[in-house]
């Protein structure tokens, strides 16, 4: 699992491993809502209608983006096996536990490129006390404000993003696609992820 933070842009773009060729065989796993035609259109959608009223930030992370495989080997076993559907629906149902199905606004396998996976696009949005607040000392002594409604939902990349919570969702993926022989990679390595456009 290899999440990133990605600019929300309403271009589409290719990428240059991938073959052309076999694009008409990515599929989306997870439909789109009604009367909306793209990802972009999916995470504006998903924002608008998660009851948030704070401002939201013109520079704030609207969506991450998660990949979801195994090595080169690894992936061709499952679907050599018959196990893609099987691996394909495990993984959406591990997305929507760990962030909520209505989080997750666009989830597409990819069989266009060496590698099968699949790319998953989730909104931010948490309820619950501030990942900053816990770590906040006492405030004797200062201005005291009113504080928030800590169930109120929030955009909140930091929260979803933070280091603890990264190696428990790597953790728990493995954990769940133990049934296919995926394995967590070399754990504490100080190998480098290249983000899919520099890719």
């Amino acid at each position: 699992m290899m999440p990133e933070r990605l600019p929300i842009s309403s271009g589409q773009s290719h990428p240059k491993n991938a073959d052309e060729s076999r694009t008409h065989l990515n599929r989306e796993l997870i439909g789109f809502p009604e009367g909306v035609k793209n990802r972009t259109e999916a995470i504006q959608h998903r924002i608008e209608n998660a009851g948030i009223t704070r401002k939201i930030g013109k520079n704030q992370v609207r969506a991450i983006r998660v990949m979801l495989s195994g090595t080169s080997e690894d992936m061709k076993r499952i679907e050599d096996a018959g196990s893609l559907n099987d691996w394909c629906a495990d993984s959406v149902d591990w997305l929507q536990k760990t962030f909520g199905a209505e989080n997750l606004v666009s989830v597409v396998l990819h069989r266009d490129e060496k590698t099968l996976h699949i790319h998953a696009t989730i909104v931010p949005i948490v309820t619950g006390e501030r990942r900053k607040a816990k770590e906040e000392k006492s405030t004797e002594g200062k201005k005291k404000y009113r504080k928030k409604n800590p169930n109120t939902a929030r955009l909140c990349a930091d929260d979803v993003m933070a280091r603890d919570k990264l190696k428990g969702y790597q953790d728990s993926y493995t954990r769940r696609m133990q049934a296919y022989g995926l394995q967590w990679g070399v754990e504490g390595s100080k190998a480098k992820h290249i983000n899919t456009q520099q890719y």
